[in-house]
């Protein structure tokens, strides 16, 4: 009666199954608390520049030439 009650992973599956759950929690813990902070920052690689969004403003019809040049110039 010596395996009884312990399963198929024995005397130290159960333990180092338990520690790698843990592991994986807090691994997505760390990086769900990286991803909002960087999401709550701005500092995303894809963020557009001003001139940019002056392009697609104009390109929409948002701002007339007039405009769109004197922003231009004031951002450069």
């Amino acid at each position: 009666m010596m395996g009884w009650g312990m399963g198929t992973s024995g005397m130290w599956g159960g333990p180092i199954i338990m520690i790698l759950v843990w592991a994986l929690i807090i691994v997505g813990i760390v990086f769900l608390v990286r991803w909002v902070v960087r999401e709550n920052r701005g500092d995303s690689p894809a963020s557009e520049t001003p001139l940019e969004i002056l392009k697609k403003r104009y390109a929409r019809g948002e701002i007339d030439r007039a405009q769109y040049e004197r922003i231009k110039e004031d951002i450069s």
